[in-house]
């Protein structure tokens, strides 16, 4: 079994591909496509997030007994990121690219930010503090649905 920055890790680089080829539709004006891939994109993004929300970011604040700090900060990059997305369905909505790409541009700033925060510090955290819960909790995360 993995561990907790391996799993969220390997992760976000699912997201990221997922994301990159949305982007890479819209900019060849592949609107039906982008269309397809959009939703899978953001399928894969909150499931990612509610696994942190709902698994590990409760266990952590339990254990640790840190309820604000780092996983607040995180919860509320990730209401920001889930707007964003709001903001990428309705400008592929429109088929307006440079709405989309500009929004996108946003996006793929933020998730480097956030993922890069979760994956040097964050994750490491968990792993310290959870170390005999994470393969148990990876397992839940395996199991959730969208």
């Amino acid at each position: 079994m993995s561990t907790i920055v391996q799993y969220m890790t390997r992760d976000h680089r699912r997201c990221d591909e997922l994301f990159a080829g949305v982007e890479e539709a819209v900019n060849r004006g592949e609107w039906s496509r982008a269309a397809q891939l959009l939703p899978a994109f953001a399928q894969a993004m909150d499931r990612h997030l509610r696994i942190e929300e709902e698994l590990l970011f409760p266990a952590f604040e339990h254990r640790s007994g840190i309820t604000g700090g780092p996983t607040e900060v995180m919860r509320a990059e990730h209401a920001r990121l889930r707007a964003l997305l709001e903001e990428l369905h309705q400008a592929l909505d429109r088929r307006d690219p440079e709405d989309y790409l500009g929004v996108s541009e946003t996006v793929l700033i933020m998730m480097q930010q956030h993922n890069l925060k979760e994956e040097q510090v964050l994750y490491s955290m968990l792993d310290g503090i959870l170390a005999d819960q994470a393969p148990a909790l990876l397992e839940q995360a395996e199991g959730l649905d969208v």
